[in-house]
């Protein structure tokens, strides 16, 4: 069965070539797909949407997540099923939740934190070496969840506190959920928030944040606007999202993560 794998380790330390090496010990045939190590250092948020994007794109098999701030300390690591037979398996901080949630919902959860797959003796900061990667082996092996750990009430599982947006007159506040390498900030809003918006493509917007205006063209694509242009568009994942034709929206808007932005029709 396939493994993937998305921590914060990054690529400069052994630490993603170790965890590959401990499934390839014990589920030699397994392939392993790696989502990404470039999660920001902690950023639970930022793995937990990455992780539900992307594993729409994964065949189903055991998925490995590890940002985990909270290593070392009473934080339960956790394995659990999907209703789609996907097995999740990382920290119980909130990293899996968007993930279980788009895969429709967790019908079995164990407690892993003392597996008898884990490795001994468990280091105190890498878990994804000693807990994470060898039960996710052992259940890619074939395995069986409920001999991973002790059962849990997957209504005990921690989640993630998301910002909601909400109408306001004419207009739609949304929040910034992530900002990507290029300065591209994506949004609480999705395809289908935008009914009765009076947002849709082709349309001027306009957008408000920290008390500054900005005007915006609802775009299908970069190029669709002149460069240092700012568009609103649809991104891969159908949620809308702010860019600057080579540049930079994060800067221009001068947002962080969280921050709101209401949208209206100009």
């Amino acid at each position: 069965m396939i493994t993937t794998l998305l921590t914060d380790y990054g690529t400069q330390d052994d630490f993603v070539g170790v965890c590959h090496g401990v499934i390839r010990t014990i589920c030699p045939d397994a392939p392993i797909v790696d989502i990404t190590h470039g999660i920001a250092r902690h950023d639970v948020r930022h793995g937990a949407l990455v992780l539900a994007n992307a594993l729409r794109y994964m065949p189903v098999g055991v998925h490995v997540a590890v940002v985990d701030p909270q290593v070392g300390t009473e934080r339960r690591a956790v394995a659990l099923r999907c209703a789609d037979h996907r097995l999740l398996v990382g920290p119980d901080n909130g990293l899996l939740n968007p993930a279980w949630e788009r895969c429709g919902g967790v019908l079995e959860a164990v407690d892993v934190s003392r597996s008898p797959h884990r490795l001994e003796p468990v280091s105190a900061t890498f878990h994804g070496r000693d807990v994470f990667a060898p039960v996710a082996a052992h259940l890619a092996a074939g395995a069986e969840l409920a001999d991973a750990g002790e059962a849990l009430d997957p209504d005990e599982l921690a989640t993630l506190d998301l910002p909601v947006p909400r109408r306001d007159e004419d207009a739609v506040v949304a929040h910034a959920l992530a900002i990507d390498r290029y300065g591209n900030v994506s949004l609480d809003l999705l395809h289908e928030d935008l009914a009765d918006t009076g947002l849709s493509l082709g349309r001027a917007v306009r957008i408000e944040a920290h008390e500054r205006r900005h005007l915006a063209t609802f775009a299908h694509t970069f190029a669709d606007v002149p460069a240092g242009g700012l568009l609103i568009y649809e991104d891969a994942y159908r949620a809308l999202a702010v860019a600057v034709n080579r540049g930079d929206a994060a800067v221009v808007l001068g947002v962080a993560p969280d921050d709101e932005l209401r949208l209206s029709p100009a």
